[in-house]
């Protein structure tokens, strides 16, 4: 059974073996003796106290762990000998000699200078670093600021995340100079009130052995060109990874302050589209697909800032979990708006209404259809069938021209004219409700039965595929023709098997099984296989071929000509 004593090192409390705490204070006697009487001493003691208690912190495993003569010999064997801390005055005259072994050049670290800086010390931190001219550095952030607003962004980022140069030791690292004990002396008296928060001590034994052993063998200098090309590789891949992290973090950016959030730019439309999308305000969505991609890419650019910046300042603990669960609180909204979305169109409903329509002249029905001027009011984004557009009064509404024709056979001598208005919802009511509030007009106008080609309902309706199917049943023996209408939503039995494209081209006669009877259709020549049973049709002559399939409510059509290749697909009602 040891026992152990608490100490305060360098502010930091330790508990520590009783032999391994004799051992250190003979050793930080001993390095007090070496320094006795140098200009500044008190300082260095305070530096060297310091760098000791921080690596018997990193050996710390908890705050309850004793320290073990084990990890005082490591720390020694780290620090050295009081000898190596002994410093010559001679080396502070004007013509400094070389004392001992010649220190190796260091690795520069990135640090904000704090010294020369206008605002953050960035760009004259990254002068050290990098070795151009800070004014240099700041006319390209300035640059890419003002065109691309990517220089502001990177230099908060750099503010934020690379920590400034407020020790000495932190000053010597961003000049690239060594931390050691002639180097803090001499800051020292220069008149430095701030030493450096710890000491590096350089392994002047492995140099020794270094020279001795006169090179490296072959093989370590084959590593070592290995492990170079890794590092530039490591370099490369950090470099594309701020990159496209910062990229994707300025567009997501600039889409926020322009069409979402700050609405400081408009395209007509794309608001609505959302709204009716998802039902949900523009500025929620954007906020959160903001969140949901730009967090990833910027975890992303942090990381390749840590990959080229090796003494990086960490974001901390509870910035990244902060981040964390807000990405995870924008992707769990989103989902649920596209699940709430996805159950507004479970269900289908529809009204039907069924009119009588009377003509002076009974024998004949002409055929024309109406357009809509609305479309010219309304934006380019369109959703399936339907754009946002509005009205004379200068309403928002949406605008459909999911329409489609059918001719049968009246049960009556009658015209009837059926128009089955369907829509989706959430339930069978709601989708019963939005299909009420569908508006289909048409007109007669003494012969002529004038169909619109569009549908309109209310914005509130939604994008919840609306659309209309109009049945007009004539009596056996009527006379059909068309207005010139060019419309493919034309759909009959008919006895030439023409397709919907073509019925407005000619004249019919509804017959006494139900078909259309064509009254000016030309004769056909070539190959002709109609299969009367289930109304399918292969027509190859010398205007091309012509492919009609009907298979119950649905169809497909393929027709090749000198116009091209024309493929439709689609249901009969």
């Amino acid at each position: 059974m040891n026992k152990t004593v608490n100490i305060n090192l360098a502010n930091m409390l330790f508990h520590i073996d009783d032999k391994a705490y004799n051992k250190l204070q003979r050793y930080l006697e001993s390095v007090k003796r070496s320094f006795a009487g140098t200009s500044g001493s008190e300082e260095i003691i305070a530096d060297i106290e310091a760098r000791v208690a921080e690596l018997f912190h990193e050996k710390m495993e908890n705050d309850r762990q004793v320290i073990t003569e084990k990890e005082v010999d490591e720390v020694i064997s780290t620090m050295g000998q009081p000898e190596d801390y002994m410093v010559d005055e001679d080396i502070f005259e004007d013509e400094p000699q070389p004392r001992q072994t010649t220190t190796t050049g260091r690795v520069k670290k990135l640090y904000r200078d704090m010294e020369h800086k206008y605002i953050g010390g960035v760009c004259s931190g990254l002068e050290h670093y990098l070795g151009f001219d800070a004014l240099w550095i700041r006319l390209i952030f300035l640059a890419f600021g003002i065109f691309t607003g990517f220089g502001f962004i990177a230099y908060i980022l750099l503010w934020i995340l690379v920590p400034e140069a407020s020790t000495t030791s932190q000053k010597l690292d961003m000049s690239g100079k060594p931390i050691n004990i002639s180097n803090i002396e001499r800051k020292v008296k220069e008149g430095f009130d701030d030493v450096a928060d710890r000491v590096k001590n350089v392994d002047y034994e492995g140099m020794g052995n270094k020279v001795k052993s006169g090179g490296k063998s072959f093989f370590d200098t084959v590593g070592d060109i290995f492990l170079f090309l890794f590092k530039v590789f490591g370099k490369f891949i950090g470099i594309i990874m701020i990159i496209t992290g910062a990229a994707t973090l300025v567009g997501l950016f600039v889409g926020l302050i322009t069409v979402g959030t700050l609405d400081w730019a408009h395209i007509p439309g794309f608001d609505n589209v959302i709204m009716n999308s998802l039902n949900a305000p523009i500025w929620l969505v954007s906020l959160l697909i903001f969140f949901a991609i730009g967090i990833p890419f910027f975890f992303l650019l942090y990381l390749g800032l840590k990959i080229l910046i090796s003494n990086l300042k960490s974001i901390g603990n509870i910035a990244k979990f902060s981040l964390l669960g807000l990405w995870l609180i924008s992707i769990a909204t989103l989902i649920i708006l596209g699940v709430r979305e996805a159950a507004s169109h479970a269900y289908s409903g529809s009204v039907t209404t069924e009119n009588e329509l009377y003509i002076s002249n009974a024998d004949t029905l002409n055929i024309a259809l109406a357009s809509s001027e609305y479309w010219e009011n309304g934006g380019n984004i369109r959703m399936n069938d339907m754009i946002i557009t509005y009205n004379e009064d200068g309403n928002r509404i949406l605008l459909s021209d999911d329409i489609r024709f059918r001719f049968k056979k009246s049960r009556d001598s009658v015209i009837h004219i059926e128009v089955r208005k369907e829509a989706n919802g959430s339930s069978y009511n709601d989708a019963r409700d939005t299909a009420e509030k569908i508006n289909y007009e048409y007109a007669l106008e003494g012969n002529t039965l004038v169909l619109n080609n569009f549908l309109t309902t209310i914005e509130e309706s939604r994008f919840n595929d609306q659309e209309a199917r109009v049945n007009i049943y004539l009596p056996e023996g009527m006379t059909l023709s068309f207005n010139q209408t060019n419309n493919c939503n034309w759909s009959t039995d008919n006895d030439r098997n023409i397709n919907r494209c073509h019925i407005d081209d000619y004249i019919w006669k509804m017959g006494e099984d139900g078909e259309l009877k064509c009254q000016d259709c030309p004769e056909t020549s070539g190959k002709d296989w109609n299969d009367d049973d289930d109304g399918n049709k292969i027509i190859i002559n010398e205007d091309g071929i012509d492919i009609n399939i009907q298979d119950g409510d649905d169809s497909f059509e393929m027709k090749i000509d000198e116009d091209g290749v024309k493929i439709k697909a689609g249901d009969n009602n």
